[in-house]
């Protein structure tokens, strides 16, 4: 017998219904498991932030975690034992020019290799992509420093920012996949018009790249900023020299040669703002990126 349409509505609204329903165990399961990240991933900042508004006993005895005293003089002080004012102006050249530098060269390469066929071409990007894979660490740190040595950079930052500017393969791939969306129609029709090879890159190219070079910056600056052993090997001779990260950890041991976790903390809560000012220029970037991957 042929259904009412009474009939096959109140099925097809109960069938809804049941899909509904089935859902919702994989929609809980899903959200409890997000929370549960979230809760990984905050907790221990939370930590951080309110154990550098405690005194150092209160931070070892442990046993709660919101302060007792609301010290917010540890900030001042970390930031005077540390010499924080020095030390985060050498991490922010650092960073700032390996970053300007890094970006510079992976958009110069990424682009040739993306646009020209030239020979050793599979041989480079392979090069490149083993400097990701392969991680051999404290072994080239003597060769590296006997390299500067030679060339006269072991007093100067520029030698650090040298050898930083090895990592930046990652940010290379990065733009190669941002090449890949803008259309090579651009490159003939500005060469038509009369622009030279340089031309195209920096008028027509370089300007189309803004989102993926705000993304690399934000890697980039990030990881030069957070280096600790590259630049502990390097300013050992001339502790001026030192990076943030470097400085955090003289206040390990004050005076009395106690530990002082509450004014380490304090300093680590300090070192994180440049990476979140830095986010939150990047952030639009980041948000256009996104945008662009779910058009269709």
């Amino acid at each position: 017998m042929r259904r009412s349409a009474a009939e096959t509505a109140v099925g097809g609204h109960s069938g809804s219904f049941m899909r509904r329903l089935y859902r919702l165990p994989s929609k809980l399961i899903i959200g409890l498991f997000l929370l549960a990240v979230l809760i990984f991933t905050l907790f221990p900042l939370l930590v951080t932030v309110l154990g550098s508004l405690k005194t150092n006993a209160e931070v070892t005895a442990g046993g709660t975690l919101l302060p007792n005293e609301w010290r917010f003089s540890n900030y001042a002080e970390a930031w005077r034992q540390a010499d924080f004012a020095r030390f985060s102006w050498n991490s922010l050249f650092i960073s700032s020019m390996t970053t300007i530098i890094a970006l510079l060269i992976s958009a110069m390469a990424g682009y040739v290799v993306n646009r020209r066929t030239f020979p050793g071409k599979r041989m480079y990007t392979a090069l490149q992509a083993s400097t990701m894979f392969i991680s051999i660490g404290a072994v080239v740190l003597r060769p590296q420093f006997e390299l500067i040595v030679a060339m006269n950079l072991n007093a100067s930052l520029w030698g650090i920012i040298l050898i930083l500017l090895g990592s930046h393969a990652a940010v290379f791939f990065m733009i190669i996949g941002f090449y890949s969306a803008i259309p090579r129609e651009l490159d003939e029709a500005a060469t038509i018009d009369g622009c030279s090879f340089y031309g195209v890159f920096f008028r027509i190219v370089l300007p189309l790249l803004r989102p993926g070079l705000a993304v690399g910056a934000l890697f980039q600056f990030r990881n030069a900023w957070n280096e600790y052993i590259t630049p502990l090997v390097f300013t050992m001779t001339n502790p001026k020299l030192q990076t943030l990260t470097v400085g955090l950890a003289n206040l390990r041991y004050g005076y009395n040669a106690a530990t002082q976790t509450h004014l380490m903390m304090a300093g680590a809560c300090i070192s994180l703002l440049p990476i979140l000012i830095v986010y939150i220029f990047a952030n639009r970037s980041f948000m256009q990126v996104t945008a662009g991957s779910v058009k269709g």
